[in-house]
């Protein structure tokens, strides 16, 4: 097997707040692989676009940060600023969410791929840049009699068409996507899909997609990583996630999809926890309909059921240990777990 091309170890991300800390990331760890796609997926709330922004370096004033992100041998964590403006771009670029806050309004969409490339391949001559420019444009449909317009002459599908160009116009090794085809039709939507596939294909570029979207996860993604309240609490190949979810968060998730057959909706009661106070325990326990009694005191221990796969609930936990003449039903007695000796 080959290498990671970037491994995230123990991340933590706070924002301070007057209320205290909020912790958007709490504890996450992953591996992605060269040409490989791992989709991020969970509720609003839960931390996803923070993680992709902590992985790039891009966090507002007043966050702090921990852990460890690995990129060729190296902490990105540890990096200079300057060094980690020379990493993104050509190894690690990110497609944004709302594109009309993420392009200059003052600038062309001509100017805005030439400070780019101008900015990490300074050698390239004006020829080469419009030339780059054009095929990245033309990739996402955009012909090239609007190379000269501003961002506002653009629909908001046609903007977020762009910034995707905007982030593969230096081939990077390592994309990070935070809901790419949000505001998109679907026909649009699945051409940046087949984009995407061309450049793992050809370029063997990894790439994190950040979605709501559970179908675009099961028809792009080689893995999936659910995330709630700032943890991961489930990773595995998608088609085994799928077709038989391990965690009651992403089990309620899968059964909320709609579909040609739903005849009633169905939700998850409740909302994500406050993140500058999370609930003791498992993070899910209040909302989750198989919780016990150690839900609500313990953190759960990473458990891995199958190969490949890893889930942190303590239904997959270590054995129980049922306190002595204890005759109500498990999810109402106090639950001890069974020392591992």
């Amino acid at each position: 097997m080959s290498e990671p091309v970037l491994s995230v170890r123990d991340l933590r991300v706070w924002y301070g707040t007057a209320r205290g800390p909020v912790r958007a990331v709490d504890g996450v760890s992953f591996d992605l692989m060269p040409g490989e796609t791992l989709g991020l997926v969970g509720e609003s709330g839960c931390g996803k676009s923070t993680l992709g922004r902590g992985l790039m370096g891009l966090l507002p004033d007043g966050a702090a940060i921990d852990g460890e992100v690995r990129y060729e041998d190296r902490d990105l964590l540890t990096l200079s600023p300057k060094r980690q403006r020379d990493i993104r771009g050509p190894d690690i670029a990110m497609i944004f969410q709302e594109p009309m806050t993420r392009l200059d309004p003052l600038m062309r969409i001509e100017d805005h791929f030439s400070e780019t490339l101008k900015t990490h391949e300074p050698d390239l001559s004006a020829k080469e840049i419009r030339k780059r420019s054009l095929e990245a444009l033309g990739g996402m449909g955009i012909p090239p009699t609007r190379f000269r317009q501003y961002p506002h002459e653009f629909s908001g599908g046609m903007r977020q068409r762009i910034m995707i160009a905007l982030a593969l116009v230096l081939r990077p090794r390592v994309v990070i996507a935070d809901e790419p085809t949000t505001a998109l039709d679907v026909l649009v939507e699945a051409q940046i899909l087949r984009i995407l596939a061309d450049l793992r294909r050809n370029f063997d570029t990894a790439l994190l997609l950040i979605t709501h979207n559970l179908g675009i996860v099961a028809e792009a993604c080689d893995r999936v990583a659910v995330m709630y309240a700032g943890k991961i609490v489930e990773e595995g190949r998608s088609r085994d996630v799928f077709r038989e979810p391990d965690h009651p968060y992403t089990q309620a998730l899968l059964g909320s999809i709609i579909s040609l057959s739903t005849t009633g909706l169905r939700y998850i009661p409740g909302a994500p926890p406050d993140l500058s106070e999370p609930p003791p325990g498992c993070r899910f326990h209040p909302r989750c309909v198989d919780a016990m009694a150690v839900c609500a005191s313990q953190e759960p221990i990473e458990e891995r059921p199958a190969p490949g796969r890893r889930v942190s609930c303590w239904l997959y936990g270590p054995t129980y240990e049922i306190p002595e003449g204890g005759t109500e039903p498990l999810e109402r007695q106090e639950i001890a777990v069974a020392d591992e000796a």
